[in-house]
This record gives structure tokens, sequence and C-alpha cells, in this order.
């Protein structure tokens, strides 16, 4: 017996039919076990993540000092007799060190385990959140509790697919409620690797007539800054006036090439096809006083600190474009 061209037809579409419901059925299934699975999570929620913690030095004027020298920050509010501590410092009383705190609970790390357990195994520090409720000073006796505040539905990012684990820490001073710190994490089983695309071509610089100097400068493998000619103020970046004394008048000193590590970032995201995340994005301080944002090479990223010492190289980006960068040392 042969089929027809309609009854052909007919049996191709059953069968397309049948895929189709097959899919459907398989995306349900997923879809139930994620749900069930989230439904396990949530019922952390609410449990302790750490109780009756306490901090391992009363708030003190030396860390304040040390916090506000790395953060370029001269407020007056933080120093004196009547000190207080700056309001972004709250998590700082509280963290454990190398050492840890050996306070957090049970439950916590059986969540961990739960998501390490479904292929969740990288974690990455996503943001946090911070109230303040009154000021912390010199003396005052740190102690904390947490709780794990919520988990996330499955989510699927660039780095992977995972939940979102929020904890939120009342931190108290002298049994005072003084601030809430909420951090969240994404613990995530990582995304396949993607194949790699041929190096795109990094940003141009914008060159104008305030800057021109600089870039004919870094054509001749020079760092040049600006010098003010009415009061010796040195800045950088480039710019058509002092903002000393406002004057017109400058010109030029080669940097030495020297400087150190001032502050500094890692970037990961987002991503940009001329780059290749994770590296380090520093603002170096240059030997002249002055700072200046760039790249750090020579060491990982993970190896670079405030403070390294570096020194001014420079890199061939491409054909057409040449970047000053300063190269650290591990030693």
């Amino acid at each position: 017996m042969t089929a027809t061209a309609d009854q052909a037809a007919d049996a191709g579409a059953d069968k397309g039919a049948a895929t189709d419901t097959g899919a459907d059925a398989g995306a349900d299934t997923g879809a139930q076990e994620a749900a069930r699975f989230h439904a396990l999570l949530r019922t952390f929620e609410g449990r302790a993540a750490a109780t009756a913690g306490q901090g391992k030095d009363p708030v003190n004027q030396p860390m304040i000092r040390h916090w506000c020298e790395a953060m370029g920050d001269a407020n007056p509010a933080y120093t004196g007799p009547d000190a207080i501590a700056p309001p972004t410092m709250l998590q700082a009383w509280t963290m454990g060190g190398l050492s840890g705190h050996g306070d957090r609970s049970s439950a916590y790390d059986e969540l961990l385990a739960l998501l390490d357990g479904a292929g969740c195994t990288s974690v990455v520090a996503t943001d946090c959140e911070q109230e303040y409720l009154r000021p912390l000073r010199p003396g005052d006796t740190v102690t904390y509790d947490a709780v794990i505040e919520s988990v996330s539905p499955r989510k699927t990012t660039k780095l992977g697919t995972g939940h979102f684990v929020t904890t939120r820490m009342d931190v108290r001073a002298d049994g005072e409620l003084a601030g809430t710190h909420r951090f969240r994490i994404l613990k995530y089983a990582p995304a396949a690797a993607r194949e790699k695309k041929p190096a795109a071509r990094r940003p141009r610089p914008v060159v104008n007539r305030d800057n021109q100097g600089f870039w004919d400068g870094v054509a001749e493998h020079k760092l040049l800054i600006q010098r003010c000619t009415g009061c010796g103020t040195l800045r950088f970046p480039w710019l058509p006036g002092c903002n000393a004394c406002a004057s017109l008048d400058w010109d030029t000193v080669e940097a030495s090439g020297a400087g150190t590590v001032f502050s500094y970032v890692v970037m990961h995201h987002p991503p940009f096809p001329a780059f290749d995340p994770p590296y380090a994005v520093a603002l170096v301080e240059l030997a002249e006083g002055v700072r200046m944002v760039s790249n750090i090479t020579g060491v990982p990223y993970d190896k670079v600190r405030i403070g390294m010492p570096v020194r001014l190289e420079f890199l061939r980006a491409d054909e057409d474009l040449e970047l000053p960068v300063f190269r650290g040392s591990e030693g």
C-alpha cells in the first residue's frame, strides 16, 4: 500500500507535534524541578546567618585614620576628641579578617552546601546596601546578628545560572542599633566558556587642543605633566587653566615614571570586546604628587595591592595606539 502525499504530510505533522509535545514536557519538568528546589531554598529565609557576633576591636581612631587615608577623605568630623567613624565603615567593624569569627550559623552553611550540591559551586559578591541610624564613635563595642533575608529564584547571568542570596546584618554599638548592612551574593554554576572572538580595537582617546601635548609626549614615550607657570602647581589630567590660581599659562615637566598604587578596582563586568576581563584598573600616585588612572601590567590582577610600587611603561595596543601603563612587581 502506497501512502499519498497528503497522508505523508499528515504523518510528518503528527511527528512534529509529538516532538514539540516532548520538548514542552521536558521544559515543564525542568520548571517544576526548579520551583521545588527554590521552595526548599526559601525554607532558609528568616533563619540566622550569624548570632551574637562581636567585633574583634572596639571602634578606634587608628582604624578610622587608615580608612580615611585610603579613601582620601579629609572630613574633620573623623578627627579630634569628638571624632566619629565614617558611616561607610559600618561593615569594617564586623569583619573577622583571615582568621574569621566562627559565629556563622549552621543554617547558612547548609544553604551553601545545598547550592554547591546543585552545581552552584562558584560565588561572586554582587552588591550591598547600608542604612545608618547613629554614628559610631571611638570606644564603642560593636555587636551584630545576621539573618538570611531572601533567596531568589533561579537566575541566568553571563557568569552562569544560580541564585542570589541576601543576608541582613543588624549592627549595634554598646547594645544600641547603629545600622543595617545587606549583602548579596550570587551562587552559580559557571557558564560554558565561549569561543573567543578576534580582539577588537581599543576605543580611541579624544584628542583636542587642550590635551594634544600630552599625546604628543606619549608618542615620544614621555609622560608629561602640566605645570602652572603662575603658581607652580602641577595638574593632571590636562586642563586649559590652573585650578589653584586660575592662570592660563603653563609649561610641562616629564614624570620620572615612578609611582605607587593609591587605589584600584578589578574589572569583571560589563564585558567589552577590546578588553579581556578580569583586569586591574588603578589610580596611580606619581612620585611628582599627581594621580592618574591606568592599567597595571606585569602582575596577575589579584596580586595588585594598595601601596604597590609601579613603574611607567608604554603599551602598544595596536598599530595606531600606544598608551601609558604601569608595571607592578610581586616582590
